[in-house]
C-alpha cells in the first residue's frame, strides 16, 4: 500500500543446531526497499550487520565510506555498483556530506549510505541483502572465511 517492500530472512519450523548469532539472525534484520527521488528507481539502505557481545546481530547505520568498504569489502561494493544503473550514494541530500566515491573512499565523516537500483532489477536487492546482512554473520560464526566470495 505504501510502496515499500521488505527483504526478510524467515526462520523455518525446524532449524538444526547452529551458533546463536546465526539463529538470532532469522526474522530480525529487515531491509526496506522504497522508491527513490528519481522515477523508476528504488533505494535500499546500506546497513551492514555486526554481532554484538551477546551474540545478537545488529546493524550499523552510519559509517564513513572507508569503514563501509572495510566492513563489506570494497570489491563487493564495486561489484554491486558495476551492475547496470546501480549507484551507491549518501542516503540523504545534505550539503555537509562528503561524496561517496569507491575509488577514493572518504574516512572523515560518517554518513548513511543507500544503494539505488532500477525498479525492474530483482537481483540487486537480494545480492545486497546477502552481502550486507547475512555474510557478516556467517563470517563471525566461522562458516565463511573472509576470503570466500
Amino acid at each position: 500500500m505504501n510502496g515499500e517492500r521488505d527483504l526478510v530472512l524467515h526462520k523455518p519450523t525446524v532449524v538444526p543446531e547452529m551458533p546463536s548469532a546465526l539463529s538470532n539472525l532469522h526474522n530480525r534484520l529487515r531491509s526496506g526497499i522504497c522508491a527513490s527521488a528519481r522515477h523508476g528507481e528504488l533505494r535500499l539502505m546500506v546497513y551492514p550487520t555486526y554481532v554484538d557481545s551477546h551474540g545478537r546481530p545488529r546493524i550499523k547505520k552510519s559509517l564513513t565510506t572507508w569503514d563501509l568498504a572495510n566492513a563489506v569489502g570494497l570489491h563487493h561494493l564495486k561489484e554491486l555498483t558495476d551492475r547496470e544503473s546501480v549507484d551507491l550514494e549518501a542516503a540523504f541530500d545534505r550539503p555537509d556530506l562528503p561524496p561517496v566515491d569507491l575509488d577514493d573512499p572518504q574516512h572523515e565523516k560518517p554518513l548513511q549510505h543507500a544503494l539505488l537500483f532500477p525498479a525492474t532489477d530483482d537481483e540487486t536487492p537480494v545480492i545486497a541483502f546477502v552481502r550486507f546482512r547475512i555474510v557478516p554473520v556467517l563470517r563471525h560464526v566461522g562458516w565463511l572465511s573472509s576470503d570466500d566470495d
